[in-house]
C-alpha cells in the first residue's frame, strides 16, 4: 500500500490512489477505514478508466483523530433526532465533506466522480449539495436521506451497531468486526478470511473505538437531506442491496426519489459490498460516469 497523508481542513487526511483515469473519490462508512474498500473492486474500477481515490475519514485509521471532543452518548443522540429534536456533535456531516472537498484541492482535482457506501453515501450527498461544481456524478450505495422514518433497521442490525468487543485486544476486536460484518450480509457468501485480514490490517492501522461515536453523532446532527436533494442537479444514481438489514431498501429508494434518479436494488446484498458485484456496481459506475 502506498498511503500517504495531507493536511486539509485543519486536519491529517490519510489516503491512497490506484489507477491514472478520471478522478473517482470513495466515501467509506461509519467507523470503516479505506481498507473496507476492497482491493479486488478497486481493481475493477481502474480498469474501467477510473483514477480511484480511497481515504480514511477523520476520526479513524490513520487520519486525524478528534480526541479532545470527547466521546457523545450516541444512543441519547439517537433518541433526540427520533424524536426531532436538536443533537449536538463535535462536527458534522458539512465538515467531513469539506474535508473530501480540502483532499481534492491538495491533489490538483477540480472535478470528480463520487461513490460513497452508507455514511459515506451521505457525505458525497453533502457535497452534492453543498459543493456541486466539485461533483462530476453522484453514486450513492446502502445510504439514506437521513429523514428520520427510514431510521429504523432490523433489531439484529441494530443491536451488532451498538455492540462492543468485550475489551480492545486484537483478537476481540476483530472477531467483533467480523461478527459485525456477517450480520449485515445477505444471502451472498462472505469471505471469511479475507474479512478477518482486512479487520487485522484495520487494527494494525489505527483501533480508535470513540471515532464512530463520534461520526455517528455527525450522522445525527446533520439532519435530514431530503429537500435539499431535490434541487441537486449532478447526474446521480442510488445503489442497494435487497437484503440490507441495517439501511431498509426503502430508505434507499426514498433516496433515488428525492434525488429523480435511477434506483438499483441488488439481489442477494446486505449491507456490504459482496465480491459477486463488484463488476455490476463497478459498471454502473461507469456508465453514469
Amino acid at each position: 500500500m502506498d498511503i500517504r497523508k495531507v493536511n486539509v481542513n485543519g486536519i491529517e487526511i490519510a489516503y491512497e490512489e490506484m489507477g491514472e483515469g478520471i478522478p473517482l473519490m470513495l466515501v467509506m462508512g461509519l467507523g470503516a477505514q479505506l481498507v473496507a474498500w476492497p482491493d479486488g473492486f478497486c481493481e475493477e474500477l481502474v480498469e474501467r478508466g477510473f483514477r480511484v481515490i480511497r481515504f480514511d475519514n477523520r476520526d479513524v485509521g490513520e487520519s486525524t483523530w478528534m480526541t479532545d471532543a470527547g466521546v457523545p452518548n450516541v444512543r441519547d443522540a439517537l433518541k433526540r433526532r427520533l424524536a426531532g429534536r436538536t443533537v449536538t456533535a463535535p462536527y458534522t456531516l458539512s465538515d467531513m465533506a469539506k474535508d473530501t472537498v480540502g483532499l481534492m484541492d491538495a491533489l490538483e482535482i477540480d472535478q470528480a466522480h463520487f461513490a460513497g457506501v452508507s455514511m459515506g453515501g451521505m457525505i458525497s450527498q453533502t457535497i452534492a449539495i453543498e459543493h456541486p461544481e466539485r461533483m462530476l456524478s453522484l453514486t450513492s450505495i446502502m445510504s439514506t436521506t437521513g429523514c428520520r422514518r427510514h431510521m429504523v433497521s432490523h433489531p439484529k442490525a441494530a443491536a451488532a451497531l451498538f455492540s462492543k468487543p468485550k475489551t480492545s485486544a486484537e483478537e476481540h476486536v476483530v472477531e467483533n468486526v467480523v461478527e459485525f460484518f456477517s450480520t449485515m450480509a445477505g444471502d451472498l457468501p462472505v469471505d471469511q478470511t479475507e474479512l478477518i485480514r482486512i479487520s487485522k490490517l484495520a487494527y494494525s492501522r489505527g483501533y480508535n473505538p470513540a471515532g464512530p461515536a463520534r461520526q455517528l453523532a455527525a450522522v445525527f446532527a446533520s439532519g435530514s437531506r431530503k429537500k435539499a436533494l431535490k434541487k441537486v442537479k449532478v447526474p446521480s444514481q442510488v445503489l442497494h442491496g435487497a437484503q440490507d438489514p441495517l439501511i431498509l431498501p426503502a430508505a434507499g429508494k426514498a433516496t433515488a426519489k428525492a434525488l429523480g434518479a435511477p434506483y438499483h436494488e441488488l439481489e442477494g446484498m446486505g449491507h456490504n459490498l459482496p465480491r459477486d458485484h463488484w463488476p455490476t456496481i463497478s459498471e454502473l459506475i461507469r456508465n453514469l460516469a
